[in-house]
C-alpha cells in the first residue's frame, strides 16, 4: 500500500518519456529501456529496466509470477530477440521477484539480490510449513481488530506462493556500496531500509542515474510497515536513516522508480517523504492524548476507504508509526484488558 505525497511541481519534473504500452520498450538512454508491467491492485503497475549488458540484458525486477505476466515477457523476447544475462532483484516483494525464477530458469541467468531479502523471499514463498498462526492472531489482536476481522484476515493468507515463481536455490550478492558491471558502466548499490529488509538501489555515476525501487517514489509514498514476523520493530526508523543518503546525489539525478514516472528532482522528494512521515506523526500525538489502539489511528492516516487489500498495509504502517514514537519516547505502550496495545501521548 502507498499513500499519496503532494509533489512540488516545480521542481519534481517527470522526465520527457512517453509511457510504454503493454509489451513495449521506451528508451531511456542508449544502454536503458523502461517497460510495465500489469498489477491486479489499485497501484495497476510496475515499472522494470532493461540495462545493455555485452550481448543480452541485465533486467532490474521481473513483475508479479502471474501467466500474464509471461506471455508479456515472452513476446518482448520474441519481438526484440533480446537474451537476459543478469536478473537484478531490488527487494522481496511478489511485484519485483515474482517473475525471477522463471526468467534465470529461460537463460540460465544469475539472480543477483542482497542476502536479506534473498532469505526471506525465500522462507516467505516456502511458508509456516504447519506452524499454528497464533503469532498472526496475537498480532491483530494487539492492533485491535475485530474477532470477526481476524478470523476474515486468516482465511486469506497463504496465496503469495500463487504468484511468485519458484526462486532459484543459489544468486549472487549484492553488498551495500559496492558495484555491478552491467555492460560498460559501474552501478553502486545504495541499500534502503523500513519498506523492506535491504533493500537495492542501483546507482550510476557516469549516467547520473539512480534506479530506486520502491524506495523513492513520486507522488505516493512507499508503505513503511510492522507486521506479525516482527511486531516490535522499529521500520519506519530504519527508513528514516535511509533517505538521507540520497541527497548526496547530484541534484539533476535522473530517478527511475518501480511505480509512477521516472522523474529528476531527488532531492526535493526525499524531503517531501521525510515531512510526510513526519506530519503522520505529529497527527498521531495529538489524536492520542487519550489512549488509542492501532485499529482508532487508521482513520486519522488514511483518509480514503480502506478494503481489505490495503487494511492489512495500513495496519502494519499505522503501527510502525506509533512504535516509532514508542521507542522515541513520545508515546506510552501498554496493554489493555482486551490484551490490545493502547499508545499515549507523553506530555
Amino acid at each position: 500500500m502507498t499513500d499519496p505525497v503532494e509533489a512540488n511541481v516545480s521542481e519534481i519534473i517527470p522526465l520527457d518519456l512517453a509511457l510504454p504500452s503493454t509489451g513495449q520498450l521506451r528508451e531511456v538512454d542508449a544502454d536503458i529501456f523502461w517497460l510495465r508491467m500489469p498489477l491486479p491492485f489499485d497501484l495497476d503497475h510496475i515499472n522494470l529496466y532493461l540495462i545493455k549488458d555485452g550481448d543480452g540484458y541485465a533486467a532490474i525486477d521481473t513483475g508479479i509470477g502471474t501467466n500474464t505476466t509471461e506471455l508479456i515477457w515472452d513476446q518482448i523476447f520474441s519481438e526484440f530477440n533480446i537474451r537476459l544475462s543478469k536478473i537484478i532483484v531490488t527487494h522481496m516483494h511478489p511485484d519485483h521477484i515474482g517473475m525471477a525464477g522463471y526468467l534465470s530458469e529461460r537463460f540460465k541467468a544469475p539472480l543477483y539480490m542482497t542476502m536479506s531479502e534473498y532469505f526471506v523471499a525465500r522462507a516467505i514463498v516456502a511458508g509456516g510449513r504447519g506452524a499454528s498462526d497464533w503469532h498472526d492472531r496475537d498480532y491483530l489482536n494487539k492492533c485491535g481488530m475485530s474477532e470477526e476481522y481476524i478470523n476474515n484476515a486468516m482465511s486469506g493468507r497463504g496465496g503469495i506462493g500463487k504468484v511468485v515463481r519458484p526462486i532459484p536455490l543459489g544468486f549472487k550478492r549484492l553488498n551495500a556500496d559496492s558495484c555491478i558491471s552491467i555492460g560498460d558502466y559501474q552501478w553502486r548499490i545504495m541499500i534502503g531500509r523500513g519498506h523492506s529488509p535491504e533493500h537495492a538501489c542501483l546507482y550510476c555515476e557516469d549516467k547520473k542515474i539512480l534506479i530506486s525501487g520502491d524506495h523513492v517514489l513520486p507522488n505516493i509514498s512507499p508503505n513503511i510497515g510492522v507486521y506479525s514476523t516482527e511486531p516490535d520493530a522499529n521500520a519506519l526508523n530504519l527508513y528514516l536513516q535511509t533517505l538521507p543518503q540520497f541527497k548526496a546525489l547530484p541534484a539533476d539525478t535522473q530517478v527511475l522508480p518501480s511505480h509512477k514516472l521516472p522523474f529528476t528532482g531527488l532531492h526535493t522528494r526525499v524531503d517531501e517523504l521525510i515531512a510526510h512521515h513526519q506530519s503522520h506523526l505529529a497527527t498521531l500525538l495529538t489524536h492520542c492524548a487519550t489512549p488509542k489502539t492501532v485499529e482508532q489511528c487508521l482513520a486519522v492516516l488514511f483518509k480514503r476507504k480502506l478494503n481489505p487489500h490495503n487494511m492489512f498495509f495500513a495496519i502494519a504502517e499505522g503501527l510502525a508509526h506509533l512504535n516509532y514514537l514508542y521507542y522515541e519516547g513520545k508515546m506510552s505502550r501498554e496493554l489493555n484488558s482486551h490484551s490490545q496495545w493502547v499508545f499515549k501521548a507523553i506530555v
